[in-house]
């Protein structure tokens, strides 16, 4: 981890971050995190990164959340300009699983095992589109 580290993805409730969900960070920060912030040149903040179950349920998470097995992360700049520019530095790296468009945030996931599907959503009143 070259421009994160394991606090910023503790679940925001208890603290934790189990054994597996720190390997799945690591990959997703390798694979997608320290090349987007490289390649960016400015600060990205992570909003949410693990979640327990309880958590996940709290904030209106879907039951099979990628934060609960700590595949994903909700990222900013800090402002919508900087986050569409750390958008399309993702996709021109190509190396996601979901890249979802919030109107203050990005959702990046990275599957460590498995097929990613280079997903691309925005959130829309009562659900996503395509983007």
């Amino acid at each position: 981890m070259k421009y994160f580290n394991y606090d910023e993805f503790k679940c925001r409730c208890c603290e934790q971050l189990p054994d597996d969900a720190r390997r799945n960070i690591d990959s997703l920060v390798s694979e997608v995190l320290d090349p987007a912030r490289e390649r960016l040149g400015a600060p990205v903040y992570v909003n949410s990164g693990y979640r327990c179950p309880k958590h996940n349920t709290k904030v209106g998470g879907v039951k099979n959340s990628q934060h609960m097995k700590g595949e994903a992360a909700d990222i900013t700049t800090g402002t919508v300009e900087g986050n569409m520019k750390l958008k399309a530095v993702i996709e021109e790296l190509g190396k996601f699983d979901q890249l979802i468009t919030y109107p203050t945030f990005l959702h990046v996931s990275w599957k460590r095992n498995g097929g990613n599907r280079k997903q691309r959503l925005r959130k829309i009143s009562g659900g996503y589109a395509k983007a």
